[in-house]
């Protein structure tokens, strides 16, 4: 899905023309305000990303930019910001910020849809990405306070025996938690373990 915001009409109907002429679906709002409105407080799930006028009554796209960057809505839907010749300093620096791109009205058809394209396949990379964090996540939150001791210890690489010295027990009480974290964790090894968790950015 391709997301519209832009006060232009003769631009969205354009927009949506062009994006069908490309067996892309697309979504069209005339405000930031209606798109927020819209978007609700829905996470991201499926493949988008959004097509936004950096100038615009009310909420600015660049105002509007923010709030999604704030609620992680533009890291799994990339932006790509519309903007005349006068703005296209403040997109530049929009892009530094995050934005995945800008295109400079008036915008080569091609050139824009190429460049929705690359954003679309981007946002099912980040959104694939997401959904095993979310996962990782969820099996983390299900190990106790110890287990996640010696998940720490263990994905350092230390061994049992400096595992149980560190935490004040046994050799085997730190085998029968790291069976229990492996387990839980759907991994085999510590290398393993330490991978998921980079995944997680712990």
């Amino acid at each position: 899905m391709v997301y519209i915001v832009d006060d232009d009409a003769s631009v969205r109907e354009a927009l949506a023309w062009l994006l069908r002429s490309r067996r892309l679906l697309s979504e069209a709002f005339d405000s930031a305000e209606a798109f927020e409105q819209a978007l609700g407080d829905a996470v991201p799930t499926t493949p988008a990303c959004i097509l936004l006028d950096v100038r615009m009554p009310g909420a600015s796209g660049l105002a509007l930019f923010d709030r999604l960057l704030e609620r992680g809505v533009a890291q799994a839907w990339p932006v790509i910001f519309l903007t005349g010749h006068a703005s296209v300093a403040t997109a530049v620096e929009s892009v530094k910020r995050g934005a995945f791109d800008f295109c400079e009205k008036p915008f080569s058809d091609n050139a824009l849809v190429d460049r929705v394209e690359r954003a679309l396949a981007l946002s099912e990379e980040r959104l694939a990405q997401l959904i095993l964090q979310r996962a990782l996540q969820a099996r983390l939150d299900e190990l106790t306070e110890r287990e996640r001791d010696v998940l720490r210890l263990v994905a350092e690489g230390r061994p049992n025996k400096l595992i149980a010295d560190e935490l004040g027990i046994s050799v085997r009480t730190v085998e029968v938690h790291r069976a229990r974290v492996f387990e839980k964790m759907e991994v085999k090894s510590a290398v393993e373990l330490a991978q998921k968790l980079q995944k997680l950015e712990l």
